[in-house]
This record gives structure tokens, sequence and C-alpha cells, in this order.
């Protein structure tokens, strides 16, 4: 079994259920974040904040089966890609798988930006503290805890 960590964003349509429901759906979860309503970071100007949360898995699925969960996760919630780092009805990204590393250029684990991401530090550090050794400080404001799921 490998210890997973997803990261979940939407910023689009009912936030709340799309997380809930994505959450809901997946295999062997441990345990979920609390959810964080971010600022945009990227993308065109004028998107609506996003939710953002982490979900820790346990489970022996491959890196490349996740993947097809995600994808097919974002698929459930009509996802389109139209504009890189563009608003979203759900974003389910593979942050590490345990101490697997993976350089594909449809998969990249650990994630490529997970290091300079507050919206995903945040609530990776609610669930692994020992996994976060950044000064969060430095990576600026606009993460506000929001709820749970």
């Amino acid at each position: 079994m490998s210890r997973v960590f997803l990261g979940l964003g939407s910023n689009v349509g009912d936030r709340w259920k799309l997380l809930r429901d994505a959450v809901g759906s997946l295999p062997d979860v441990v345990a979920v974040s609390p959810v964080y309503e971010t600022d945009p970071v990227g993308g065109p100007a004028g998107q609506s904040p996003y939710l953002n949360c982490v979900v820790e898995l346990s489970t022996a699925l491959p890196p490349r089966r996740l993947l097809g969960i995600c994808h097919r996760l974002e698929s459930a919630a009509d996802r389109v890609r139209t504009e890189r780092f563009g608003p979203r009805t759900l974003d389910v990204d593979i942050l590490l798988v345990a101490d697997v590393e993976v350089h594909e250029p449809d998969l990249e684990i650990p994630h490529p930006r997970l290091r300079e991401r507050r919206f995903v530090l945040e609530p990776l550090r609610d669930l692994a503290p020992e996994l976060v050794t950044e000064d969060l400080d430095r990576l600026g404001r606009g993460v506000r805890r929001a709820g749970t799921i």
C-alpha cells in the first residue's frame, strides 16, 4: 500500500457539491483536509475563487491507474479543458505517491508545481505536516479556511 495525496479544486458551478462528489467517488480514502477558498493563480483575469482540498489515500493502485481515476472524476464533473489555468468545474491532481517519481509527458510525480502553491501546501500540511517544510508566508496570502467536506 502506498500513501497517496491528491489535490482537488473547483471554481465553477456548485463547488462544494463537486468536491464532495469527487471525494465520495475516490477509493481508499484515509483522510480529507479542510477546504480552503483561494484566489486563482495564473490563467485569465476575472475568475471566481477556488475551493481546494487535499485527499489522502492508502492504495495499491499504480500512478497510471490513479491518473485514470482523476480524469474520470473530472469528466464526471463535465470538466472542459479550453484554457491553461482557466476556470474549471473540477481539477484533480496527483501530488505525491509515497516515494515514487514519474517523469512522463502526461504524468509528473511529485506534482511539478507542488512546492510553489500555497493552496496545495496549506491543506497538505493539515494531513501530513512532516511533508511541508516550506515557509508558506513567502508564497503569499489569499488562502482562507472555508470549512470541511
